[in-house]
């Protein structure tokens, strides 16, 4: 049995893209491949300032603390500290890195896997300290992702493509579309597409085969084909390619650009 903790840098989490992030099905992606979660730890900012005369706000914050305990997660509430400058501007700070890293650290002597969920690069060192402590360790992010973050894990996936895991991907899957991003290219337009399955507890990759003049043509404008690189997140709708060269495998038709440059 492999043993799971999650790790999950909120404040990272809301403000790139993964707002609205389903707990329930994070810890279930975390289990895949034969895991068991003992941890899910959520470090989420709180500004208690704002909560004193800022009624939405103080609704909104106690609501979504409330659901990520009832999903099981310990939550690790980081305090916002306002400062006044010299000047008279105020300026506020608040962050969780330490706190992650200190529980992560202490915790990874009880665990052979770790979720961390961020794409601050500042996660780095941690990363490599718990590999070296014989921890496997998986990053997800959303949007602006360390590309260092991303090389030194030992694995990485982009949250964007995880079935269920934000509510756009549902909503994407009722139409009958799939996530997933560009693998490859070649020299004359013919690549793939890589999506994420999902079956049976097992994580796999399956490849579409794919053209750039089948890409949303919106996004052309901008962003050629040598360029639609791995951070490129794109939905389709899958189907059988009608070539002879290619009648055993399947194509990513309609292909639409979700996401583009997500690394730093």
């Amino acid at each position: 049995m492999m043993k799971v903790g999650i790790y999950v840098d909120a404040a990272n989490v809301e403000m790139n893209g993964g707002y609205g992030m389903r707990y329930d099905v994070l810890k279930d992606f975390a289990a895949m491949n034969g895991g068991t979660v003992l941890r899910t730890n959520a470090y989420v900012v709180v500004d208690r300032e704002r909560m004193k005369t800022d009624y939405t706000y103080r609704q909104r914050r106690e609501d979504y603390l409330a659901k990520l305990r009832k999903f099981g997660c310990k939550v690790i509430e980081k305090e916002v500290r306002h400062y006044m400058s010299a000047d008279g501007q105020e300026s506020t700070k608040a962050n969780a890195d330490m706190e992650i890293a200190v529980d992560a650290l202490v915790q990874s002597v009880n665990l052979d896997k770790i979720v961390l969920v961020t794409g601050d690069g500042d996660f780095v060192r941690l990363v490599m300290a718990l590999q070296n402590k014989g921890c496997r360790v998986v990053c997800m992010g959303f949007r602006n992702v360390s590309r260092n973050l991303v090389e030194i894990a030992d694995i990485y996936y982009s949250g964007f493509l995880i079935p269920d895991l934000l509510p756009r991907y549902s909503e994407a899957m009722a139409e009958g579309r799939r996530f997933g991003y560009i693998s490859r290219w070649g020299d004359k337009g013919y690549g793939y597409v890589s999506s994420l399955l999902f079956e049976n507890g097992q994580v796999t990759e399956k490849e579409y085969y794919c053209h750039i003049s089948w890409v949303n043509r919106n996004f052309q404008e901008k962003f050629q084909g040598p360029n639609l690189v791995r951070n490129t997140v794109v939905s389709f709708k899958p189907d059988k390619n009608p070539s002879e060269e290619y009648r055993d495998q399947e194509i990513a038709a309609d292909v639409k650009i979700e996401e583009a440059g997500l690394y730093i």
